[in-house]
């Protein structure tokens, strides 16, 4: 019997040269999985089944993983206000360790003696993957291809053509790589440190023009209903809210920021639903939690982030921290007001029984209800003590 592969499998030019080497070259049976976390239609999953199956493989698999994958990953992303660099929603980082998770799995149900990816050399989705086989299915051996060959783009539509198969060659000018949390972009723009991405590169176009209003409700830090329409689950008030505010051309931007692999790197993205609702939460949070609970949770949420990027999701350290920040969003309930216009959105205010900037202790500069003057003075003078030490004591220093 020939050996089992397991192949990550995405449809472009680097898997399908992967399908046909490992079955006709080195004699594998070939299963192909795509891992679904917001990328693909049903009926791209049908041409994606259709496009495994013409290149001989054994066995097409699509494991709908949406659900799992803000289960696991993305909700913690939204209680932490996750922007890598302060711009990035960790969009693709987030959802290859999540594939990769699935296809452990499946490489261990189905008893296979091989992985296969179809990355290079030169990324960070190498390591995403490798370490998580590593973990979770250490016995199976990792083949990849186009790594290990360092093979060109042109010896890769070769061999597909000297043995048969056919598909559209043309190289996209942009690469486009979607996922329910956003979708990167990149191009030649992006391999530089000079320009940015024309209008075109981006998958959605502007169609509103005229601002509109978007209600966000949140109920412990999870979206649960977008323009008073609740959702079973959180997945599909994302993609509501995706669909409303990418009309808009919302959420794009050029992340810059050190690669796992050690140097830096430019990715053009949209993430619409990312951006309005990081930004929602992040604001109704600040209406809702105490000071210290906010500074806890911005350098735990920083951390966070960091590791997701760098591959190491499955350490122990990144399971304290999501309960850290599934304590902290007890309060975070109630309703964000934003209104959507071209390539901005503005955050109008909050509704919530947990606001903390409620009328009956004061109103800032205006009023206070819970204090009198002579507090305010006894106070000062006791927090200012140590520092009328210092500076007497140390006054002839500059």
């Amino acid at each position: 019997m020939n050996k089992k592969v397991i192949l990550a499998f995405s449809g472009g030019l680097d898997t399908s040269y992967c399908a046909k080497y490992l079955s006709e070259t080195l004699g594998y049976d070939v299963y192909a999985v795509t891992v679904n976390t917001g990328g693909f239609s049903k009926e791209e999953e049908k041409e994606l089944e259709r496009k495994a199956l013409n290149l001989g493989v054994k066995e097409y698999r699509c494991v709908d993983a949406q659900e799992d994958y803000y289960n696991s990953c993305v909700k913690y992303l939204i209680f932490g206000n996750v922007l890598k660099n302060n711009t990035y929603p960790l969009s693709v980082s987030a959802e290859r360790t999540i594939q990769a998770q699935e296809i452990a799995k499946y490489a261990i149900e189905v008893g296979a003696d091989a992985i296969a990816h179809g990355s290079t050399g030169a990324g960070n989705d190498q390591v995403r993957f490798d370490l998580i086989f590593q973990v979770m299915c250490s016995d199976i051996e990792v083949v990849t291809p186009i790594r290990d060959m360092a093979l060109s783009r042109e010896e890769e539509i070769e061999f597909l053509k000297n043995h048969g198969y056919e598909m559209e060659f043309h190289k996209a000018q942009y690469s486009v790589n979607k996922g329910l949390w956003g979708t990167s972009v990149g191009g030649k723009e992006t391999l530089t440190s000079r320009s940015y991405l024309p209008e075109e590169a981006f998958p959605s176009q502007v169609q509103e023009t005229q601002p509109s209003e978007l209600e966000i409700e949140f109920k412990n830090g999870e979206v649960v209903a977008v323009n008073g329409e609740s959702f079973e689950h959180s997945v599909y008030a994302i993609q509501k809210i995706e669909k409303l505010a990418s009309a808009y051309g919302i959420g794009r931007d050029i992340h810059v920021g050190d690669t796992i692999v050690g140097i830096k790197g430019r990715v053009g993205f949209e993430a619409a639903a990312a951006s309005v609702i990081i930004k929602a939460h992040h604001l109704l949070e600040k209406h809702t939690l105490s000071k210290y609970q906010q500074m806890m949770k911005s350098q735990l949420s920083d951390w966070y982030g960091n590791w997701l990027h760098e591959a190491l999701f499955l350490d122990p350290v990144m399971r304290n921290i999501e309960s850290f920040l599934t304590d902290s969003q007890k309060t975070v309930s109630g309703k964000v007001f934003v209104t959507l216009h071209p390539y901005r959105f503005i955050l109008n205010g909050i509704e919530s029984d947990h606001d903390l900037m409620s009328d009956k202790f004061g109103s800032y500069g205006e009023a206070n209800r819970a204090w009198t003057g002579e507090d305010v003075k006894g106070y000062t003078k006791i927090v200012s003590n140590s520092l009328n030490i210092y500076h007497q004591i140390n006054q002839n220093i500059n």
